[in-house]
């Protein structure tokens, strides 16, 4: 892409996210993309969310909530795939996305940490639809596992809102150029959170 393509892909970007900004349905738009990136949507949600938090600041706490509100619905529906289909659709699922390697990696985690496996795998750059599926497999306690899905995705659209709080336009740069440490430091913290409750336990 050139850098007169790019920039007219930025221009139509931000044209279109300010006709969001100021739409009856912007709320449920955002609600909407968060629900289909977290069942199937290979596409980072940021790349939007980020720019529309930091056009709209003072509605900043209001579109982490939709957005992860969004996201816990759509996980109650891979939940009930992974418990109900998995062998059938599930499966089909997995192997159409080519997520057998992070469902490996899922399992390896949840067979020794359970719950914190959950909070590990929303933050780190492994597809949280296999936490979905894989717990909903297994048949985890639904309540724990909204629980674990609250905690990994609220942390995440609720610190894009308070980086965007902090730094403005600045953020979507911030973002892309730390997500990967950022989501590294966020997953040794759960498990870390997790050896000191095993370990006071």
């Amino acid at each position: 892409m050139t850098s007169h393509e790019t920039a007219d892909h930025g221009s139509r970007t931000r044209r279109w996210l300010d006709r969001l900004s100021h739409s009856k349905r912007a709320m449920w738009v955002l609600f909407g993309a968060s629900f289909a990136e977290t069942l199937v949507v290979p596409i980072p949600i940021e790349v939007i969310l980020i720019p529309f938090m930091a056009a709209n600041r003072a509605r900043l706490w209001t579109i982490a909530a939709v957005v992860t509100l969004g996201c816990l619905i759509a996980s109650v529906v891979g939940y009930g795939v992974g418990l109900l289909v998995f062998e059938t659709l599930g499966q089909q699922l997995i192997d159409a996305m080519g997520w057998n390697e992070g469902m490996d990696r899922f399992r390896t985690l949840f067979d020794d940490y359970g719950f914190w496996a959950i909070v590990v795998v929303g933050v780190l750059p492994i597809p949280f639809q296999v936490a979905l599926l894989g717990a909903g497999a297994a048949s985890y306690p639904m309540l724990w596992f909204l629980l674990a899905a609250l905690l990994a995705r609220g942390t995440r659209y609720f610190g894009l809102a308070l980086l965007v709080h902090l730094f403005g336009e600045r953020a979507s740069d911030l973002w892309h150029r730390h997500k990967l440490s950022a989501s590294l430091i966020a997953g040794g913290l759960a498990l870390a959170i997790f050896a000191a409750v095993r370990a006071l336990g």
